[in-house]
């Protein structure tokens, strides 16, 4: 966990600019990847829990992961090898990593303006800055999948309200319709789940920044 915390705190900030709608979906993001170990393990310390984009990630089934994964979502796969490979490529084309991710996971182009595509660029020119992503990739694939082994063999649960946001233009809403859809998914981790899709691409904070807002607010109430 520390490994994983350290490195995803790291991230959190990497984007700096003064947008706030960008910098709170990155934290939201960030608080979201680490809430699932964190919850299980200090269910006490947490009152609310907002998942967004990771509903494919955490709670999945053990071996959920398969060839539609590893294509359409392949910063999980790359990122989480051995360092130093995952490092020097992103940190090799920064513009064509940034541009893959603006303009080919269902959001509009213009829902960035062009100050934060550059100050995406700009920070994956940072070595330590990119170093923190793997990580956090390489954790996913390693320490924190045995703690979900873990906790599920434990019987441990998330007691806290969970909120779960997802893009309603993406695949999760049909990859795992046989098993209830993302909500039943998380429903296997934590006991009181609400939520939905959002029509918007994978950036929703960022391309219905008011509707994410509304959706937040009425679930911390």
């Amino acid at each position: 966990m520390h490994r994983m915390r350290s490195g995803l705190w790291r991230k959190t900030w990497f984007v700096s600019w003064g947008n706030w709608d960008s910098r709170a979906s990155q934290l939201l993001g960030m608080i979201a990847a680490v809430v699932l170990p964190i919850g299980l393990r200090s269910i006490t310390r947490i009152e609310w829990n907002v998942s967004l984009y990771l509903t494919f990630f955490r709670p999945q089934k053990p071996g959920r992961a398969d060839k539609k994964l590893a294509t359409a979502f392949w910063p999980w796969s790359l990122l989480a090898q051995p360092e130093p490979l995952p490092e020097r490529l992103v940190s090799a084309a920064p513009d064509a990593v940034v541009d893959d991710a603006l303009g080919g996971w269902g959001s509009p182009a213009n829902a960035f303006g062009s100050e934060v595509r550059a100050a995406y660029i700009e920070a994956l020119r940072d070595p330590a800055r990119v170093h923190a992503i793997c990580e956090e990739y390489r954790a996913a694939a390693t320490l924190d999948h045995e703690h979900d082994l873990e906790d599920r063999h434990a019987g441990r649960r998330i007691a806290c309200p969970v909120l779960v946001l997802w893009s309603g233009r993406g695949p999760l809403g049909t990859w795992y319709a046989e098993v209830g859809g993302p909500l039943a998914l998380w429903r296997a981790w934590a006991t009181n789940v609400s939520g939905g899709p959002l029509d918007a691409g994978h950036f929703f904070p960022e391309e219905i920044p008011e509707q994410t807002a509304a959706e937040l607010s009425d679930f911390f109430g």
